[in-house]
């Protein structure tokens, strides 16, 4: 005699019922990355310590506020600039360092463990679990950059106010320098992926991120060759400084400056190759 089978419990069924989505994909990253305790108290003492480097900025700078120093015959008066010192970028290459290092161990991380044999394992679609990774580290990172800036920026302009020196949000191109400040953070860490992805090293990813961010720009400064100098203001690092540059400031920017929109696309278009480099690479990539 014949068992009855229930309609639609085939062996077809039964993997469509267990095959993964995408929030799956996300939970399932976000318990690997919620694991990597290290990685995650680096990520927030680094927020924590950019913060406290913007206050302390500013909060050193109120001696110089309440007594300038005498001007020189036909010096124009010094304006104080709350953007520069309160949204440093001493706090933000500290950030877009941890930022930059947190995307490349959450690639290299799994080849060295051999993670990344288990996880294809279950999930044979690669392209789905490293875009799964990349939603994640972006909205992480681009959580803590704007955490950062939101409070860096109102927090020093609160401790200004009694200066009468202090910003509003609504002041020209407060609200461009804080979104930028924050931006830039998931931006260094999508270029972490991408090294990581592509060098599956430790050592070598951490490089290759500190060269790309902070010594790469070294090669493209100065005014004297445009060509150079236009590279330069194209870098990560740059290009988030040109935006955050306050309007009504006297900084001085040399010859052949970057521009706004030239800086905004510069942002989008690093964090787009980033992540098609690190989709592809771990697509067609062995394990």
């Amino acid at each position: 005699m014949s068992t009855p089978t229930r309609s639609g419990t085939g062996p077809s069924a039964r993997a469509a019922e267990h095959a993964a989505g995408f929030a799956d994909l996300l939970a399932a990253e976000w318990i690997k990355m919620r694991s990597l305790r290290s990685t995650y108290w680096v990520l927030v003492l680094s927020a924590v310590a950019a913060i406290a480097i913007n206050v302390n900025a500013v909060h050193s700078d109120f001696p110089y506020i309440d007594q300038p120093r005498p001007l020189l015959p036909g010096e124009p008066p010094y304006t104080y600039d709350p953007l520069f010192h309160g949204l440093s970028s001493v706090a933000s290459d500290l950030l877009a360092l941890a930022a930059g290092a947190f995307g490349a161990i959450t690639v290299f991380g799994e080849y060295a463990t051999g993670m990344i044999r288990t996880t294809f394992a279950a999930v044979p679609d690669r392209r789905a679990v490293i875009t799964a990774k990349v939603s994640l580290v972006a909205v992480i990172t681009l959580a803590l950059g704007a955490t950062v800036s939101t409070a860096s920026f109102f927090t020093t302009n609160a401790m200004l106010a009694s200066r009468h020196v202090g910003l509003s949000i609504h002041d020209p191109g407060c609200l461009r320098a804080v979104a930028s400040y924050a931006l830039v953070i998931p931006v260094c860490a999508l270029v972490g992926m991408a090294f990581g992805a592509v060098l599956r090293h430790a050592t070598a990813s951490i490089v290759a991120v500190v060269g790309i961010l902070f010594i790469l720009p070294l090669l493209f400064g100065g005014d004297r060759y445009r060509p150079l100098k236009e590279i330069g203001n194209h870098l990560p690092l740059a290009a988030q400084a040109r935006l955050a540059l306050n309007p009504d400031a006297s900084t001085s920017l040399g010859a052949h400056p970057g521009t706004i929109t030239g800086s905004w696309i510069a942002l989008a278009v690093w964090a787009l190759v980033s992540v098609i480099v690190a989709v592809s690479v771990v697509r067609r990539r062995d394990v």
